[in-house]
């Protein structure tokens, strides 16, 4: 067997092989030795292990990764790809073995290894798929939903429209085909540009997979075999968009601890045994974390757990502590928070020494004292700490929010009012509650125990109006330490407690900064359908709600009413349920020779959910959606569905709709197409509109005329703002002539624009004002859900992307409009940007390990523009995302095919090919694609022989 690798100019690595199966190896083992950093930062990621070696910003990920399961998920639809379809498996097994050999050669040459003192380890069979999963899970921008229940519980269900977005985790494209007979040479065209986040190094690799069954030149994502979305073999080529269609679930579910383990509520009213156990996660410089995982019959939980939605919360600015955190402050405290996945404690306080108390096994309670403290026989009482959050059969602490800071000394049980001191162990093995005290506790069949004592099977309030409790407080959140009387003495736990800085925006992007260009980047959609016959959007269940929970429904085994019940969130997602992720589609992608095959091969396609264009040399053409949606209720699209009532399970999949061309032309740009009945929230018109505008202004094009396409800068979303500035009158001197000077312009993001540059400004001070207005006061503080979510939920980039339909709404909340547009030109007049539109829209890419601050450069374009690099309005004009690569494919002639990517095709710094597509990116540019293997320097050449050995 041979394989032999090649290089063009531009470092671009071409491979040719003697089989289908060796080339999957070529490719695994080029790729390491080009991006070993990248797949190794890719594949802890997938296996929430990153945080082991990037450090506590990276822990909010780790943590979403494993309790949605994403290795496990991975692992098993490996297994049933090796069932199902074993060539494929095999061919996948190929490309992992090649990354296996590269990878120490690889980890050598990249800095990154040596700066985090991470060894590179053997890739499993299942890492590809682990990485596909990892990097595509949130496409599907399922957390909007979190947005639309915050939306509508604050402003009404008209806010849904008003506020559509694209998502800051989504990504979208630009695409068109152009058939034959609009072209010079008779044969179609592709063209287009994927809009994601610009990635150091980037999230597509360029490369070329020749072997006797075909020659594929395409852009593959680093980590995984073959080339999924873009891809031209010479006869047919093919690219995608983001389709926009809503495929994942999340479920509110009702769970309970018993001394087996953890239950959920389901749509029978009947309480079932969940799976669970419990992992730790690795911090470098801190200590690990344990945390608990569930897998209710809808999905794996993603937030909250047994003790409600704030137990489980990861930084995200909620106050909260790290669910299973255990932290050691000067006093010798041992802090395990509720329901993070801690072995042996569930909640509460363990004090170092032969004194201490201890909360065992499941007991989620309480600990609520007064002046005298919680404390244990002959030590000094511990600090006070207070527990918020719902509660949990009938007890409640503080107010109806469970947050009340008005909770005095202790917890409200029964109705009681009056409940104050602590529980002080008095040496004999028992507990007492002194001084009146009705206290709490609650317990399990392993109780609340003194160390060396036998575990109390219940614990009776003494005074407190109740005459037995068997539950107490539940929701297990610490406050933060130096809030009011709560956690005094406590330190704030050091791992997984404090405020993380951003981690790799794919997964959610928290703080802006521009070191990190950790930016949230979303778009406007035009109004989605909303109406679903089942009510408005519900929130968390709050206390004694039971128009939001289902109320006396529940009525299960005795337990309290629903709104007493705590709430977590899991999701429900296609390849966890089909143990498929539409691997079986690569290999026959390689394979196709015309259109028809292109439409086979997408027929096995799972996730991301895209709409696909394709052409080939014969004429043909294809233009269709691809990917599995779930048939279920309209109501499961549109928000939170509560996992213990009927009619929310899914039936099926939908047939995936096909769509033609119209004049000779298809453009995809993430607006409503043939995937509209798919989804609920698309990319408003604008892109799409602009680049058919454009493509009728001539008849008929050639490859070379295309990328002029891709950079065009005209923004149609700026109508609104300029029509309330050109309604604006009495102004002062400097306004009046700032508001001519955009009523003048062209309406262009050119990079060298001053007008671009104040229209920007003005933008950026109507969003603040607005965001900043008592009507959207409640939406500034975001829920208990964990870090990773919360970008879907902040305001401020909510009115930035959406703030065209909120201009334009008939009323705004009261919001006097015209009176913010007023201020912010006024604003803008008095201190105007100084330079051009580049000058701040600069280029913020993300990397896992920031190096060096370096100088970025400017950039043309904006969100709503066919360029399309996306500053966040009220936050930063940074631009974080922009197009991840840009083709031509020329069916007439491969060879006049072109591309281009953000930096290089190189991930090791400092490298000749690391940045040096960077200033043709810059211009618009393209490279051109060679297929002449003469043209081309040979690198490396391979002689094997086939054996065990090898194929393994």
């Amino acid at each position: 067997m041979t394989t032999e690798t090649y290089r063009d100019a531009w470092g671009i690595p071409h491979l040719r092989a003697s089989s289908a199966r060796e080339l999957a190896r070529a490719q695994g083992r080029v790729t390491a030795l080009d991006r070993a950093w990248q797949l190794e930062v890719e594949r802890h990621r997938s296996q929430g292990t990153s945080a082991a070696f990037l450090g506590a910003a990276a822990l909010p990920w780790d943590v979403f990764a494993r309790r949605a399961r994403l290795d496990d998920t991975a692992r098993r639809c490996f297994a049933t790809l090796e069932k199902q379809d074993p060539e494929t498996a095999d061919w996948v097994r190929a490309y992992v073995a090649g990354v296996n050999e590269g990878l120490p050669e690889g980890a050598a040459r990249a800095p990154e290894f040596t700066r985090t003192g991470l060894v590179p380890t053997p890739w499993q069979p299942w890492t590809p798929l682990g990485i596909w999963l990892g990097t595509h899970i949130l496409f599907a921008g399922f957390p909007a939903k979190l947005w639309r229940e915050e939306a509508i519980r604050h402003l009404g269900r008209e806010a849904v429209a008003l506020f559509a977005t694209d998502g800051p985790g989504t990504a979208g494209s630009n695409g068109w085909l152009i058939s034959g007979a609009r072209t010079d040479t008779g044969h179609p065209l592709l063209a287009g540009d994927p809009h994601r986040f610009i990635e150091d190094p980037g999230v597509y690799q360029q490369i070329r997979l020749a072997c006797p069954e075909f020659d594929v030149i395409g852009l593959a994502v680093p980590g995984v075999p073959g080339i999924a979305h873009f891809g031209h073999t010479g006869t047919v080529a093919w690219s995608i968009t983001n389709a926009m269609a809503d495929y994942q679930d999340l479920y509110r579910e009702h769970l309970r601890r018993t001394g087996a383990g953890v239950e959920a509520l389901g749509p029978d009213g009947t309480w079932h045994r969940t799976l669970r156990h419990t992992e730790t996660v690795e911090i470098a410089g801190e200590p690990p974390i344990e945390i608990e995982l569930i897998e209710t019959a809808r999905g794996p939980v993603i937030a909250g757990g047994p003790e409600g939605l704030e137990a489980g919360v990861v930084g995200g600015g909620s106050g909260g502590f790290e669910a299973g955190v255990v932290a050691h402050g000067s006093d010798g405290l041992e802090v395990r928070v509720t329901a993070g996945g801690s072995e042996r404690l569930v909640a509460g306080v363990v004090a170092d020494g032969s004194g201490g108390l201890e909360l065992n096994d499941g007991a989620a309670a309480l600990l609520l004292t007064d002046e005298e403290g919680l404390k244990a026989a002959g030590s000094e009482p511990l600090a006070r700490v207070r527990v918020a959050g719902g509660g949990s059969g009938g007890f409640e602490a503080g107010g109806g929010d469970g947050r009340s800071e008005e909770l005095e000394r202790g917890v409200v049980a029964g109705g009681s009012e009056r409940l104050v001191a602590g529980v002080v162990a008095d040496g004999s093995g028992g507990l007492e509650l002194n001084d009146g005290a009705a206290a709490l506790l609650l317990t399990d069949e392993e109780g609340l125990k003194a160390t060396g004592s036998e575990p109390l099977a219940r614990v009776r309030v003494a005074g407190g109006g109740s005459e037995r409790l068997e539950a107490g407080v539940a929701g297990g959140r610490l406050e933060r330490p130096g809030a009011g009387a709560a956690g005094e003495g406590l330190e704030r736990p050091r791992a997984g407690a404090s405020d993380v800085g951003p981690e790799k925006p794919e997964a959610g992007i928290a703080d802006v900064t521009p070191q990190a260009g950790a930016l949230i980047g979303a778009g406007p959609a035009h109004d989605p359908q909303v109406a679903d016959g089942e009510g408005a959007p519900q929130g968390p269940p709050a206390v004694d709600d039971e128009s939001r929970t289902g109320g006396s429904e529940i009525g299960a085994e005795g337990e309290a009413e629903a709104g007493r019940i705590p709430t977590a969130l899991a999701l429900r997602y296609p390849p966890r349920v089909t143990e498929d992720l539409g691997f079986s589609t690569l290999l026959p992608l390689l394979r196709a020779r015309r259109v028809e095959d292109i439409d086979r091969a997408f027929d096995t396609w799972s996730e991301p959910v895209n709409v696909v264009q394709a052409a080939d040399t014969e004429g043909g053409t294809l233009h269709r959606v691809a990917g599995r949606v779930p048939r279920r209720p309209q109501a499961n699209r549109l928000r939170l569905v509560p996992a213990w009532h009927p009619g929310h399970a899914w039936h099926g999949w939908h047939d995936t709709p096909y769509a033609g061309l119209t004049d000779g032309i298809a453009v995809m740009a993430n607006q409503r197409g043939p995937a509209a009945p798919l989804g609920v929230e698309f990319a408003p018109p604008h892109r799409a509109d602009r680049i058919h505008a454009l493509l009728q202004e001539r008849r008929t094009w050639s490859a070379d005329g295309l990328p002029a396409i891709h950079t065009d800068t005209f923004l149609a979303s700026a109508g609104p703002l300029l029509d309330h500035l050109a309604a604006l009158d009495d102004l002062t001197p400097e306004a009046a002539r700032l508001r001519e000077s955009l009523l003048s312009w062209n309406r262009h993001m050119d990079a060298d624009s001053t007008e671009a540059a104040a229209y920007a400004a003005v933008r950026t001070a109507v969003v603040r004002h607005l965001a900043a207005h008592p009507a959207f006061a409640a939406l500034t503080e975001p829920p208990a859900y964990p870090e990773v979510l919360l970008p879907w939920l902040a305001l401020t980039p909510r009115i930035g992307y959406a703030l065209e339909h909120l201009l334009r709404a008939e009323e705004l909340y009261g919001i006097d409009r015209a009176a913010a547009v007023r201020a912010a030109v006024e604003e803008v007049a008095a201190a105007p940007p100084a330079g051009t539109w580049a000058d701040t829209h600069r280029l913020a890419p993300w990397k896992a390990l920031p190096g060096e601050p370096y100088d970025e450069p400017g950039l043309a374009g904006d969100h709503d523009c066919v360029l399309c690099t996306s500053a966040v309005p009220g936050l930063t004009d940074l631009a974080a995302r922009g197009p991840a690569a840009r083709y031509v494919w020329d069916l007439a002639r491969r060879e006049d095919s072109r591309w281009v990517v953000p930096f290089g095709a190189h991930g090791v710094p400092g490298t000749p090919h690391h940045r040096d597509q960077l200033p043709l990116w810059l211009k618009g540019e393209l490279a051109p694609v060679v297929t002449d293997w003469t043209l081309l320097t040979l690198e490396h050449t391979e002689h094997t022989e086939l054996t065990e050995e090898t194929r393994d």
